[in-house]
Formats: structure tokens, sequence, C-alpha cells
């Protein structure tokens, strides 16, 4: 089945969810107060799915590949801040915890499905 349209791509919706949660939870306590961190927080979550879908809409897998790449990365840096809010006393444990784990499983989703693609490219099923 050939997706046709970026909203099909679970990776895309996971990294919304994971969009919406850091919103959530940089709207509230203590973090919503340290705007750098806060809007540190923001942008990365965002540029998560911002990629995927700028990488998708290329139409080139080359360029996807590129782009999912830089997805991983924001997501990794993601989880840095999440754990700095958690060291500086602005998330609880019970607060990091989920949208730590969402991250963590969304990055290796990312990291499989840029796997996934470069088998294709290899076995010469695209360009």
């Amino acid at each position: 089945m050939k997706i046709k349209r970026f909203e099909e791509l679970e990776v895309w919706k996971k990294a919304i969810e994971l969009a919406k949660n850091i919103y959530r939870l940089t709207g509230q306590g203590s973090l919503a107060k340290d705007w750098g961190l806060a809007g540190q927080m923001q942008r990365a979550a965002v540029s998560i799915s911002a990629n995927i879908v700028e990488g998708f809409e290329k139409n080139n897998n080359n360029e996807f590949i590129r782009f999912l790449k830089i997805a991983k990365g924001s997501c990794g840096e993601l989880r840095s801040h999440l754990y700095i809010a958690r060291e500086i006393q602005y998330l609880s444990s019970k607060e990091f915890e989920p949208t730590h784990e969402l991250a963590c499983r969304l990055g290796f989703r990312i990291g499989r499905f840029i796997q996934y693609l470069q088998s294709k490219r290899k076995k010469g099923e695209f360009k």
C-alpha cells in the first residue's frame, strides 16, 4: 500500500501527539515561566512533525530519509530538554515519564522507518 498523504504516516501522528504533550507541559507550573527552555522544547517538538512532512512532500525518497534523520535528531534534542526540566524540578517524574517514553518510542520508530526506506533503496525499489 502506497501512502499518498503525510497524514497517513504513523510517525507523523505520534509526533503530533508528542507535540501536544509538550505544549501541555510547557503551559503549566514553573516551566511556563521559563520561556527559554519552554520555547526550546516547543520548537524541538514542532520540528519533529514538520520535518517528517517536509521530507514526505519533497516526493523524493532520498530527501525524505534526510528529513527523517533531522526529525530523529529533534526527537533526541527534546528528550534532553525533558531531562533538564526534570532535573531542575520543573517536571515531576510522573509528568516526565510518559512524555519521555513517547519521545523514545517515536525516535525508535523514525529510526526503523529510515532503515526500511534505506533497505528499499539498496534493493533498487526506489531512488
